[in-house]
């Protein structure tokens, strides 16, 4: 993003918005509305919304940088219009009393308009002549943070999408030293279609879905979501799936801590690392010898540790390919391993298998080299 283009009063709300927005909102163009066409004065924002995006215009103008900007919303929210209206409430918004030089105040208005949205939103799904929704949302009015949105395409059947907020135990504070700027998040997406009378009314389509961070702690892919029985409704679906959420994410951080355990107990073997992941305990790089022979071993560990054993791979300092890498070994399994053995009995079997294995090693770049 071109700041120097930008006018400084533009800049400056910009740049606070994208550095201080709760939600991560993202610049997807920008570009001129003046005569001056260096002057980016214009841009797109694109905004989560409901596990998905919502992209909405923000029209500055370079030649009146004390004026509020005008925010042109899509072409499928025409009836959206927050600030209409002459009551009391629509003349107290983040536009009427407008201040260029504060910096906060396009994150102001941005945070109001998608409330507003939000609002809209479920105004639209309980205006549906459809009594499953109905009472859908009448049963889960006492949980907060629920998003709803209603597709209204030409060319299918109209949906409604529910995006519900799942367990409330402060994912960022489970691992000791993660740096996640947002707060992680667990979302069960339910998807209703709208309008067709069932006598036995069809599941929902269900999926599961995490902020893209917390992947690296725990793999909603690997996931299996419990069966939705007959009858059911989503306020009644939600304990189950929380409960077994809450018992595997828990699981998750206790590998953490064994994979951070292994990884300890290679130390005195190998020495300390030269490289390592100090948060999730992923993986690690030891530098290791034998004889004259240098190399590095290279250490993978799944989010199944200690289930699935650690990837183990080789990689020479001496040897060369004929583009220029470093000669590595394939991927080694064939190593002693037991999910139940204690981190120390994990790390001294892989050095003994090791110590031999360096040779063989040592003996394959050679070869390559002698190609």
């Amino acid at each position: 993003m071109a700041i120097d283009t930008v006018p400084p009063l533009v800049a400056a709300q910009l740049n606070y918005l994208i550095s201080h927005c709760p939600f991560s909102v993202k610049v997807e163009q920008m570009w001129s509305g003046c005569k001056n066409p260096s002057l980016l004065d214009r841009f797109t924002l694109v905004i989560p919304y409901c596990l998905d995006y919502i992209k909405w215009d923000v029209i500055y103008n370079a030649m009146y940088p004390l004026a509020a900007p005008d925010v042109i919303f899509g072409p499928e929210d025409e009836s959206f219009q927050p600030f209409y209206g002459g009551n009391e409430k629509s003349r107290k918004n983040s536009l009427a009393d407008w201040n260029s030089k504060d910096p906060a105040r396009l994150l102001s208005l941005i945070i109001e308009l998608r409330d507003a949205y939000i609002a809209y939103q479920r105004r639209r799904i309980e205006e549906v002549d459809d009594d499953r929704l109905k009472f859908e949302i009448s049963t889960m009015l006492s949980r907060e943070g629920i998003e709803m949105y209603m597709t209204s395409c030409t060319d299918k059947p109209e949906e409604v999408k529910f995006a519900v907020p799942l367990l409330d135990m402060g994912l960022n504070k489970l691992v000791a030293g993660s740096t996640w700027r947002h707060p992680q998040k667990i979302y069960l997406q339910v998807v209703f279609p709208v309008g067709k009378k069932h006598s036995t009314p069809p599941p929902p389509r269900l999926k599961l879905i995490s902020s893209a961070e917390l992947k690296a702690l725990f793999s909603i892919e690997d996931f299996r979501l419990p069966p939705w029985l007959d009858g059911m409704c989503t306020a009644e679906y939600l304990p189950t799936l929380e409960e077994m959420l809450e018992s595997q994410i828990k699981d998750a951080v206790s590998s953490v801590e064994m994979r951070r355990k292994f990884i300890t107990a290679l130390v005195p073997l190998f020495g300390r690392p030269i490289e390592a992941d100090p948060v999730f305990c992923r993986r690690a790089t030891f530098l290791a010898s034998s004889g004259v022979f240098t190399f590095l071993v290279h250490f993978s560990l799944s989010l199944q540790f200690p289930k699935q054993q650690a990837g183990l791979t080789l990689q020479s300092s001496q040897h060369f390919n004929s583009n220029g890498m470093p000669v590595k070994s394939p991927n080694l399994s064939e190593y002693p391993w037991s999910p139940r053995w204690e981190p120390s009995e994990m790390a001294d079997r892989i050095f003994d298998f090791l110590a031999d294995e360096c040779l063989n090693f040592k003996k394959y770049c050679n070869q390559l080299n002698q190609q």
